[in-house]
């Protein structure tokens, strides 16, 4: 038997103003559009903005349902409307923003499971990594080299060949 480890590095800011000003906009950007989300279940608003390579931005927000497996959250929007709009650019970087309206908004708030696989296979798509900027309303950001790095021992498309 051996035995393996598994690990990765981010960029911890404790504050977003700390950020490249592209950056700093695009985290900007994600935080307004969490009040366009639609969160009347859980009150924990969404809001997701991706810089393109072509200089091109794409936004999108949590989007609830009263019968919960319907509702889809802020990344996969996001994802699923740049893949129409701009089917052949990849996402450079991804600023995701949560505001809790029920508790604190000052820590950053990593994708779900279900959002880590679909970046995944974004990138895969593409050939092309996307940096995330991870952040609250207020406090500390998270910046991740590449998505796919939240997903070890990942399942993708290599292994259906």
């Amino acid at each position: 038997m051996k035995t393996a480890e598994i690990k990765f590095n981010y960029h911890l800011f404790d504050d977003g103003a700390l950020l490249a000003p592209e950056d700093f906009s695009l985290l900007q950007n994600a935080r307004e559009m969490t009040q366009k989300a639609y969160a009347p279940y859980s009150s924990f608003l969404v809001g997701a903005t991706a810089l393109l390579v072509n200089g091109s931005t794409v936004s999108g927000t949590n989007q609830e349902n009263a019968s919960y497996p319907v509702g889809i959250c802020a990344e996969r929007v996001l994802l699923s409307s740049a893949a129409i709009l701009y089917t052949d650019i990849p996402i450079q970087t991804m600023a995701i923003a949560c505001h809790n309206l029920n508790g604190q908004s000052q820590q950053p708030v990593s994708p779900c499971g279900m959002c880590r696989q679909s970046l995944l296979e974004y990138e895969e798509r593409m050939k092309h990594p996307i940096r995330l900027i991870l952040s609250g309303m207020t406090g500390k950001v998270i910046v991740i080299d590449q998505a796919g790095q939240l997903l070890p021992l990942s399942f993708g498309s290599i292994d259906l060949h």
